[in-house]
């Protein structure tokens, strides 16, 4: 539900050409594109924002491996892509894509590139596109739910409940990112939380467990989530969106941003040691080093002009731990049903 998240792994901007870099950052929904595109289908893609995907798609593949039951056959490995391309290009495109609906003044102050306030496509083709991919993510989630053989439907319940929490994130009147706080955890919450349940739920039973420690985990991705707010700093003044470097100033919002990230990470480590899974609390520690290397890098630094290198360079960490405590839960019996 990402305004604009960063890439999970990406080259930095400065390593491509100005042409070729602005018009795959277009092409991608990332910070610093170009305007200009005529292509409907690259325009629409530019409204789902691919580069978003990857997170969401990364929290499926966690979720099957904290479920203990995930095997390597050919039924699994499709049921896995269809969970991936549910709550990624549908799901996520449909977030992204309501969200720049109802961003539209806004991105006109800070990202005037966008298709919409462009002017590349008309309001009327945007609503299809979002009842098409939100009816899209629902129909593949009923079918998982049926070829899973599930007594209660839980991948439609999850899909539409991240599809409720999509459209009050952008929509008003409630619109929770007008908030600093609800909003970036909402965004964490469904980039971590959401897609773990689902891939968790494909292949096994959820449980308590996960649940809490998913949700606490989404903790350090309300500060993925603040991450993208530096970009916006003057249209979220001007609209009056009260987000964390808006309401703290840019230096002190920053400082947040990197101890909700470290501080969960950390928790989750803890946690394993509880558990006595101890090889695996070392290689998430191992994953939370280089995030606070690059922390102290770049962004605390200057967070405004290194955000998105920030991002590319220290995010892969991130996800490579969450791989590891999805692994570490999927060999922990008392937690598999």
């Amino acid at each position: 539900m990402a305004d604009n998240p960063s890439p999970v792994n990406s080259k930095p901007d400065d390593a491509l050409p100005v042409s070729e870099g602005s018009k795959a950052r277009q092409l991608l929904g990332m910070k610093g594109a170009a305007d200009g595109e005529t292509s409907i289908w690259k325009i629409r893609l530019q409204l789902m924002k691919p580069i978003t995907w990857i997170p969401l798609i990364w929290g499926v593949l966690c979720g099957a491996a904290s479920s203990g039951y995930f095997v390597w056959s050919v039924d699994h490995v499709v049921a896995a892509f269809a969970c991936m391309l549910m709550a990624g290009p549908l799901l996520t495109g449909y977030t992204q894509t309501i969200n720049d609906y109802y961003d539209r003044d806004l991105d006109a102050i800070n990202e005037p590139y966008r298709p919409i306030p462009s002017g590349a496509i008309g309001l009327g083709q945007v609503q299809v596109q979002i009842w098409v991919l939100l009816l899209g993510g629902i129909g593949v989630a009923y079918g998982l739910d049926r070829w899973a053989q599930h007594d209660f439907p839980m991948l439609t319940a999850l899909a539409l409940g991240g599809s409720l929490v999509s459209y009050i994130y952008s929509a008003p009147p409630l619109k929770l990112k007008q908030n600093g706080w609800l909003g970036n955890y909402a965004l964490g919450a469904s980039y971590i939380a959401l897609p773990w349940w689902a891939g968790h739920a494909l292949f096994g039973q959820l449980n308590p467990t996960v649940i809490v420690l998913t949700l606490l985990y989404s903790m350090a991705g309300l500060g993925i989530a603040v991450v993208n707010d530096f970009k916006s700093v003057e249209g979220d003044e001007a609209l009056g969106l009260k987000s964390l470097p808006v309401m703290f100033g840019v230096g002190t919002a920053a400082w947040i941003c990197v101890l909700m990230i470290d501080i969960f990470q950390a928790g989750m480590a803890v946690y394993l040691m509880v558990i006595h899974k101890n090889l695996y609390a070392v290689l998430l520690i191992l994953m939370i080093i280089p995030q606070i290397t690059f922390q102290d890098m770049y962004f605390l630094r200057d967070p405004l002009t290194n955000d998105v290198k920030y991002q590319a360079s220290a995010q892969p960490f991130l996800v490579i731990g969450m791989l590891i405590l999805g692994l570490a839960l999927g060999h922990t019996d008392y937690l598999v049903s």
